[in-house]
């Protein structure tokens, strides 16, 4: 399965209204946790998000490798160099 999206779309999946409150503090604040992801995925072409169940879930050419949730520990599902920036 592929993903393809444009990086209005990325942008679109990141700030989207349905995001856990939590999550959205370690994307978008200055000292936020997530903050190194969240500047990857926008300038690494390779790099998809998308937001379900409240969760941020990232993929790499169309393959799963991460999912951010707010409060819980994140889910590593394919070794990626992504995952160094947690």
């Amino acid at each position: 399965m592929k993903i393809d999206t444009t990086r209005n779309e990325v942008n679109r999946a990141l700030a989207a209204e349905n995001m856990c409150s939590h999550l959205q503090r370690k994307l978008f604040s200055q000292d936020g946790e997530y903050r190194a992801i969240r500047e990857q995925i926008e300038t690494d072409p390779t790099l998809t998000a998308v937001v379900r169940s409240r969760q941020l879930h990232i993929y790499r050419d169309g393959k799963k490798i991460l999912v951010l949730a707010g409060k819980s520990a994140p889910k590593i599902i394919r070794e990626d160099k992504l995952n160094q920036l947690i």
